[in-house]
């Protein structure tokens, strides 16, 4: 009798291990809910890079085979979605943005997912229309506003008369399970909206105390003011009575007097005229109003990218859509290297020479706390130091050369070809000046293991009829000599 009392004791010991052992690690969920492997899992929505194709009305700008939850009905298209923990604890619900494939004209909708704990499944809850209606324009992104580490979710966006939308929903207690969550602020503006970041204390991040709630300000215009750049600021605040977001205050915000004639012509809406303003090289301003020219964003429209460049690092984005606003335009990007990496930039008109920016991040719809690092103002580079660093590009040419490359051909189409060997590569070029160093910019057709461009930039310096390529890197503070072996290029007769 002391033996078999002794097994039983061993057998519930080893029981209660391995259910202390399955509680710790997880493996519960593997048992109870085996679908979830296949379910649950981050969602990264692939833009077209076609901008063009973008750009055109009611052209789908994402890849089919979005993961949600449950299939969406007939004529629904995701255009993301974004998953959060269940309340319970026990999976992930999901919020879908969808729109009506066969009426351009309708609203776009947000769903919600829910987890059901008495069945096991995933359940539609409740769909909304949003304020947003340019599917190219919208994020969706997560992020706790009010301080109680309740995350709202939050949707930003442009509207059909190109307005910023903002619309914010935010987990209610003793809401029904139908609709656990309501809107607490949805903006609508013909300018552009901001979320007011402030420090947080530190017992806030170790979870032992309520943070400060953050304000949002939107910006625009002004219809008391014949200056289209006068704005008009308002600041709305959450109420703790309301359980809504409140407006608390509106002032004037006077701005830069321009001739208006120039003016109403970058401001046209047509997206090509703003770009080619933009174009090119721009330092930051700091809040002091010095220029920062180690800090800088390069727009390159030829090439539909962005460059940022600060604290020595380059952060190439593709240049995926244009969308013109009251003073400037919105632009959506993609980072070259990590596809799930996207930003968005707000462009405002300051003066002639200087431009407001604003830019959002996300990474897999995960608010990325980034944008004041490049919150700013930028002035244009050939204005905002001495000397100037001017950047001039010349015309294209027409030349054969002979190089231990191979022969290489430029055409006055701005394309180039080298042929080695049977062997031929095929890019783009361009010859420019930057402070007196005259350069050369071959990009090859042909991608790198990451999918980036292959650029390359050379210094040109003639010998007799020879040019001579030396490979450079182009930084903030000039032209880098790399110091490698340089390549003589040889006029074919």
């Amino acid at each position: 009798m002391d033996r078999k009392h002794f097994n039983f004791t061993i057998v519930i010991a080893a029981i209660s291990f391995v259910v202390i052992l399955m509680l710790i690690t997880g493996l519960w969920r593997n048992i109870f809910y085996p679908e979830e492997e296949d379910i649950v899992r981050t969602r990264i929505v692939m833009p077209s890079e076609d901008h063009a194709a973008a750009e055109r009305p009611g052209n789908s700008w994402w890849y089919e085979g979005i993961n949600t939850r449950l299939p969406l009905y007939e004529r629904e298209s995701a255009i993301a979605v974004l998953n959060i923990e269940s309340e319970g604890g026990f999976g992930e619900d999901q919020f879908v943005i969808y729109r009506n494939l066969t009426d351009p004209a309708a609203p776009i909708h947000i769903t919600f997912i829910g987890f059901d704990q008495r069945t096991r499944t995933y359940q539609r809850m409740w769909s909304v229309p949003l304020a947003a209606a340019r599917p190219e324009t919208i994020s969706l992104f997560s992020q706790d506003l009010i301080g109680d580490r309740n995350n709202c979710i939050i949707v930003t966006g442009m509207n059909a008369q190109n307005e910023h939308t903002m619309t914010i929903f935010r987990r209610t207690p003793g809401q029904p399970i139908q609709s656990p969550f309501r809107v607490i602020a949805e903006i609508q503006i013909a300018g552009s909206i901001v979320i007011q970041e402030v420090p947080r204390s530190l017992a806030y991040h170790q979870g032992i105390a309520l943070g400060a709630s953050f304000n949002i300000a939107s910006y625009g215009p002004d219809p008391a003011s014949a200056n289209i750049l006068d704005q008009i600021e308002t600041i709305y605040s959450f109420s703790a009575s309301s359980q809504r977001y409140e407006q608390v205050r509106v002032s004037r915000i006077p701005g830069a007097q321009i001739e208006q004639r120039r003016l109403r012509e970058l401001l046209s809406g047509a997206p090509s005229v703003f770009e080619n303003f933009i174009d090119g090289l721009w330092y930051f301003v700091t809040p002091q109003g010095t220029i920062d020219t180690e800090k800088l964003i390069y727009f390159d429209t030829a090439r539909r990218e962005i460059i940022f460049y600060g604290d020595d690092v380059q952060q190439v984005f593709m240049w995926q859509s244009s969308t013109p606003t009251r003073y400037g335009l919105y632009i959506r990007t993609q980072n070259n290297s990590i596809r799930s990496l996207r930003r968005s930039v707000n462009i405002e008109l300051e003066s002639l020479e200087s431009i407001r920016i604003r830019v959002n991040q996300d990474a897999a719809r995960i608010r990325v706390a980034f944008s004041t690092v490049w919150d700013s103002s930028f002035r244009r580079a050939t204005t905002a130091v001495a000397p100037r660093q001017d950047s001039q590009i010349n015309g294209a040419v027409n030349a054969l050369y002979d190089s231990s490359w191979g022969r290489i051909e430029f055409h006055d189409t701005g394309e180039f070809s080298i042929s080695s060997g049977g062997a031929m590569q095929t890019g783009r070029y361009v010859f420019f000046n930057v402070n007196g160093d005259y350069l050369l910019e071959l990009r090859h057709n042909e991608r790198d293991v990451n999918g980036m461009a292959n650029r390359l930039v050379f210094r040109v310096e003639n010998s007799g009829e020879q040019r001579v390529l030396s490979h450079v890197r182009l930084t903030a503070t000039g032209v880098q000599n790399l110091h490698e072996p340089s390549v003589t290029l040889t006029p074919v007769d």
